[in-house]
């Protein structure tokens, strides 16, 4: 004789069983991903970077004599000929930090093609005979980028020098110590430092 075995079905959970748990895992989650990811690691990398790179992370201040004076991360308006002037800047009224942001005007736009030519046409007459660095008439982006080429810092050159009565190769040597160059020699471009060049000059002449 043969033996039948009968199978037995089994019943699915009631579908309010299964809704509860996916509803229970998912907050579950939601909780422990919130407190990992959302508190946890900002916590932990915050901590990691003030300790091993604490300048940056306080947000790359300038101080002179105990004061902050800027950031090497922004830039500040120079109108002063004594002074290496930065890029033009379309944030806010301009160099706001609080409203970082270009001007959004197209190429084709007039009002920025004559604003563009009356700036070149200005920095033309303060050094006749040489190209105007594309930098000078034109803003970055943010409206807040710190630093110029160093093309745009050896074209101001002649202007500080003879506002400040100075011998144009030592300023320009001046220029010259504060360029910084490509990391690892392929990343970036070379820059100048518009702010810390500045406060260079102001202790090369005292």
């Amino acid at each position: 004789m043969h033996s039948t075995t009968v199978l037995t079905p089994v019943s699915a959970p009631p579908a309010a069983v299964v809704s509860h748990s996916v509803w229970a895992t998912s907050i579950r989650f939601t909780i422990v991903t919130t407190i990992l990811l959302g508190l946890g690691y900002p916590l932990v990398v915050t901590a990691v970077a003030g300790f091993v790179f604490p300048h940056q992370a306080n947000g790359s201040l300038i101080l002179q004599n105990g004061q902050v004076i800027g950031s090497e991360l922004l830039a500040q308006s120079f109108t002063s000929d004594g002074y290496f002037h930065p890029r033009p800047s379309a944030a806010g009224t301009g160099y706001d930090a609080t409203a970082s942001g270009g001007s959004n005007l197209a190429q084709s736009n007039k009002t920025l093609v004559d604003r563009i030519q009356g700036s070149i046409d200005k920095l033309s007459k303060e050094n006749p005979g040489h190209a105007v660095p594309i930098d000078l008439v034109t803003e970055s982006g943010s409206g807040l980028d710190p630093d110029i080429t160093p093309d745009a810092a050896y074209f101001q050159v002649a202007r500080v020098a003879k506002t400040r009565h100075l011998p144009e190769d030592r300023v320009r040597e001046l220029v010259g110590l504060h360029i910084t160059r490509r990391q690892l020699g392929v990343l970036g471009e070379p820059r100048v430092n518009v702010l810390e060049l500045n406060l260079a000059l102001d202790s090369f002449i005292k």
